[in-house]
């Protein structure tokens, strides 16, 4: 088990993946039912479906009428005892348990803890252990959308300690509080939002320089810490028909037997979702080293994806401002050109993975192995490529002062192999110039450099606003031109093999070219 990622799962993601896992319990409408031991009975019927009979025999979960509402209390201690396991683990979550109430219009109020006390011990020193404090999660969840229609979570702190011996880690967080909220999507679906503040995070760990045998402590601090993740489209009802699919035929004959229903839930269940975003922000960064302070004033991070689409993309930009060193790590003529705020936009276009599923989909057989064969997969591919998928760089910008570099292009692939073309423009490069002119008087860096930037500017355009452009052309031929001045020819074309592979060598050129023969 990666220590490092259970803290991060069982701390702070508990409160995401908690509200997924709350829906399983109330499937069905509520319609101001009264609560008693048989609508206990059935609710934990109901829940069944998607996690199992097992679970609640084996006293994991267990269901019982409370006031009321229904209580519904989670045993993981009960998990633990039931996995057949033999690894070494030790492994404790203070059982935790939840109130839902039916409400008249068929949802339910739910209220609960966000996460318990907990400890994993793995092969003695080996373990994380994390506390939350004054937690708590209240909202209403409606079974025909499959999603909370709104939600409210709050904590006190948080802290989390990894007892690694090579790489030792604390984590501790203040107040934080959590929103969702969902509604029917226009063209199917769910459409949603979550959000979530964090104060005071604060990380130390030990990195292990392996051979060296050195320990250096790293401190990450952040006043507070932001996500937010929104979706449209979200096909919630049928990933819930999928689990309940999987619980039901968990067993390989099972699976083979209803394939035929399995694909017609993951057909139903496309496009998944219409789009997906997640961001978080970080206001305020410091990284405390043997080496000093690093900081930024700002870091923030977006990404977003399409669902299965004929012509999905993929985005991503991150954004950081800022950005300070400990000056005795450069040298001080580099500090007016190191950057300090960065803008990096990049992702992917034109991504036919709607064809490729649903040709997959109806092709896979569980009777045969592999349910698909190579050939088939290569087909798939080249189909792919087929719709001249993209990576595409948007505007990026990197600063510092008056000195800005600008890019921007995309890269495709015709013939299997790349093709690109990039325009970077910069404002203030006779700054750099300079600065590196200056520098190299005395330093052996900027002397190197220097020659460099000259051979650059030889290549560059000046436009009218003054700011310098190159536009780079990288051919599937291995050409590359730099504002239409050839910087590097067309790759050679090979007549034909070698007579004799283990004979590349022989009777080589002068230049220690190897002859090919026709």
């Amino acid at each position: 088990m990666n220590e490092m990622t259970f803290a991060f799962w069982m701390g702070v993601q508990m409160k995401r993946v908690l509200p997924f896992f709350l829906a399983l319990a109330f499937s069905a409408p509520a319609w101001g039912q009264t609560v008693d031991d048989r609508g206990a009975k059935q609710l934990s019927n109901d829940l069944s479906r998607y996690i199992g009979k097992k679970v609640l025999d084996s006293g994991i979960l267990k269901i019982s009428a409370d006031g009321d509402a229904y209580r519904i209390a989670f045993d993981f201690n009960a998990l633990i005892r039931a996995n057949s396991s033999k690894d070494p683990l030790t492994f404790n979550l203070v059982p935790f348990a939840m109130l839902v109430k039916p409400r008249s219009d068929g949802s339910w109020s739910v209220s609960s803890d966000l996460a318990p006390n907990a400890f994993v011990d793995v092969e003695g020193p080996h373990g994380v252990r994390f506390s939350v404090s004054g937690s708590a999660f209240s909202g209403i969840y409606d079974p025909r959308l499959a999603a909370f229609t709104s939600g409210a979570g709050s904590m006190a702190g948080m802290q989390v300690t990894s007892r690694d011996p090579k790489e030792p880690m604390d984590l501790s967080v203040g107040a934080g509080t959590s929103t969702l909220n969902a509604s029917k999507s226009v063209g199917g679906g769910v459409d949603f939002a979550m959000t979530q503040t964090i104060a005071d995070f604060v990380e130390t760990a030990i990195a292990d320089e392996g051979e060296t045998g050195l320990k250096v402590p790293v401190t990450m601090k952040s006043p507070r810490m932001s996500t937010e993740i929104t979706g449209s489209g979200v096909r919630t009802k049928a990933f819930l028909d999928l689990l309940g699919f999987a619980i039901v035929n968990q067993d390989e004959a099972s699976l083979k037997t209803n394939q035929a229903e399995l694909k017609s839930l993951l057909t139903s269940a496309l496009p998944l979702w219409e789009r997906l975003e997640y961001s978080y922000r970080f206001d305020g960064i410091s990284v405390g080293s043997p080496a000093g302070n690093f900081e930024l004033a700002d870091l923030s991070a977006t990404t977003g994806l399409d669902g299965i689409s004929d012509n999905g993309k993929i985005d991503c930009r991150i954004e950081a401002t800022g950005l300070t060193v400990p000056q005795h790590l450069l040298p001080s003529w580099s500090a007016a050109l190191l950057p300090t705020d960065i803008e990096l936009s990049f992702g992917g276009a034109n991504l036919d993975l709607d064809s490729m599923l649903r040709k997959a989909i109806e092709a896979f057989d569980l009777n045969k192995n592999p349910p698909l064969s190579d050939e088939f997969g290569e087909t798939l591919i080249a189909d792919f490529m087929a719709n001249n998928p993209k990576v595409v760089l948007a505007h990026s910008t990197v600063r510092n002062g008056s000195i800005e570099v600008a890019m921007e292009g995309e890269m495709t692939f015709p013939g299997k192999k790349p093709e690109a073309r990039m325009i970077v423009d910069v404002a203030g490069y006779d700054k750099i110039v300079q600065t590196l002119q200056t520098a190299a008087k005395s330093d052996q860096q900027a002397a190197q450099a220097f020659p460099f930037a000259l051979a650059v500017k030889g290549f560059g355009k000046t436009l009218p606003n003054g700011r310098m452009e190159w536009v780079i052309n990288a051919k599937a031929d291995g050409s590359v031109t730099v504002n239409g001045a050839m910087l590097k020819p067309a790759d050679a074309v090979l007549d034909g093999p070698l007579t004799d592979p283990s004979d590349a060598t022989a009777g080589d050129d002068d230049n220690g070219g190897a002859k090919l023969q026709p």
